[in-house]
């Protein structure tokens, strides 16, 4: 299995849901992202989303992220109680899954250069990836925030990007890139509204302050509730914990007649922060995580490529449309190209094979690992086409229904032809090795091919059958001339 890294942008909209759906679907197409979760506040007008996603594609993800809300949010006519400096304000990689901490710093670095690249926005690297040491800490380089920034970028030399401008960008404002280890962002709800009251107790509790090391702090005035939040960011959990400082802020506002009413983790937290709130306030005695937490256990079970074989398999068995024979097909594909993968890699290495055939080897293992990933994305692609249909079916009929029933149709049929054509691709390279295969991965060799070969029979069942709904005939006939030069499958 190849690294895995998390990322969490954070971006500055969290009431507009049709322009927070646009972009989080951003980065639902990459090859291998899966997104956790998606964390909206209307009161700090910002989301959090949380996905994770291979090293090799981590990058696009995230860049397609900045890019979406680069183009759908104007940080001039944005309001919320969060501070922010841009469109996508933060944009962290933390390690996770055989990742490493050098390997966020590189992918941040990438990120970095190739938004100031490519959209004009300013980038400032922080936390563990910062190459300026006063921007390790996030609150020292969001300070001023959007309009702050504004006025100093390009005049002051300590506002100076790691890359991009040197100068705010219009209406995304810009963004802090980084690396960083897992956090917890958790806030407390308190009974009163007094503002100063909450500046006073936020400023005595952080590290900034003189409080608690290892925690970030800051008021925060709830417009729909009336009520001071004191919102808290715990960078290192294990040295401050989530008691301690639930402990330390009813310590403050005992004397006050003040009380906690309630509280909120944003994002995705660890078990392990929790696990440690439990053992604290029950003052648990040779507690073991590991072998004591039931969920633990049956995640130690099903994390192995058997089990999510089987998750597979009966998922296609369930009674639901999804995942159907696109899926599946686009599954098939994956499977013979990583097959194709494995047998160049092998022979590649193997002592049988001539020296003079390893560069080709080697060249088409790359090749196929970029296919591989098209067609890793194409099995949820293919699902969520069908699914957009069915949510079009259920408007209310009339022109619009009509004319988004034909863009569904239109997105179903391109879905899986791309699935076929990427597995013909595939073939292509598979032909060029073929007599190069060590004889030792032969079979493996030639089932990739068979299940090529069957990717491509389903995908064009799939094409065709959305076809037959589709009014546009131009379309329709480069959907047709697309299948004939299938070799494999030709239309009949």
């Amino acid at each position: 299995m190849g690294k895995i890294v998390e990322c969490v942008p954070n971006f500055s909209e969290g009431r507009d849901l049709s322009k927070i759906n646009a972009i989080v679907d951003t980065v639902r197409l990459v090859p291998g992202v899966v997104v956790l979760d998606v964390e909206k506040d209307s009161d700090h007008n910002r989301t959090v989303l949380t996905f994770t996603a291979p090293v090799e594609h981590a990058v696009d993800a995230m860049f397609n992220v900045v890019k979406k809300s680069a183009e759908l949010i104007d940080l001039n006519v944005h309001q919320g109680e969060h501070p922010r400096m841009g469109a996508t304000d933060v944009a962290p990689f933390i390690p996770i899954m055989g990742s490493s901490v050098e390997d966020c710093i590189k992918l941040a670095a990438e990120l970095g250069e190739r938004i100031g690249r490519e959209l004009d926005i300013p980038v400032y690297l922080y936390d563990m990836a910062a190459r300026v040491p006063e921007r390790q800490n996030l609150a020292n380089v969001r300070k001023g925030q959007f309009e702050g920034l504004r006025e100093l970028i390009g005049k002051d030399p300590a506002k100076t990007p790691d890359f991009g401008p040197n100068h705010i960008h219009p209406t995304a404002g810009a963004i802090a890139v980084g690396a960083r280890q897992q956090i917890v962002n958790f806030n407390v709800n308190l009974s009163t509204g007094d503002m100063e009251f909450g500046k006073a107790l936020a400023k005595k509790i952080r590290t900034s302050g003189g409080g608690l090391p290892a925690l970030r702090a800051k008021e925060i005035f709830l417009e729909t509730r009336g009520i001071v939040q004191i919102s808290t960011v715990l960078t290192d959990y294990k040295t401050t914990s989530i008691k301690r400082v639930l402990d330390e802020i009813e310590r403050e506002i005992a004397p006050k007649g003040v009380k906690i009413t309630g509280t909120e983790l944003i994002g995705l937290t660890t078990q392990d922060a929790l696990t440690g709130y439990a053992v604290e306030s029950l003052a648990l005695e040779n507690f073991n995580p590991a072998v004591q937490i039931l969920e633990t256990q049956m995640a130690a079970v099903l994390n192995t490529w058997q089990s999510g074989a089987n998750l597979l398999v009966d998922a296609l068995a369930d009674d639901t449309p999804t995942p159907g024979g696109g899926s599946a097909g686009a599954v098939s594909a994956a499977m013979g190209c990583a097959l194709g993968m494995m047998a160049a890699g092998v022979s590649s290495r193997s002592k049988k094979v001539e020296d003079a055939h390893r560069p080709d080897l080697i060249k088409a293992q790359e090749i196929l690992h970029g296919y591989k990933g098209i067609l890793q994305a194409c099995i949820s692609e293919d699902s969520r086409a069908y699914d957009m249909f069915n949510e079009v079916k259920g408007l209310e009929k009339g022109p619009e229904r009509t004319a988004k029933m034909q863009a569904a149709l239109r997105y179903a049929a391109q879905v899986p032809l791309k699935t076929a054509q990427t597995s013909r691709k595939c073939l292509d390279v598979l032909a060029t090795i073929e007599k190069k295969i060590s004889p030792a991965v032969e079979s493996d060799f030639k089932s990739g091919r068979h299940l090529l070969d069957a990717g491509i029979a389903c995908a064009v069942e799939n094409v065709r059958i959305n076809m037959g709904g589709i009014k546009d005939e131009a379309f329709v006939k480069e959907l047709s001339h697309a299948l004939e030069e299938l070799s494999a499958v030709k239309v009949a």
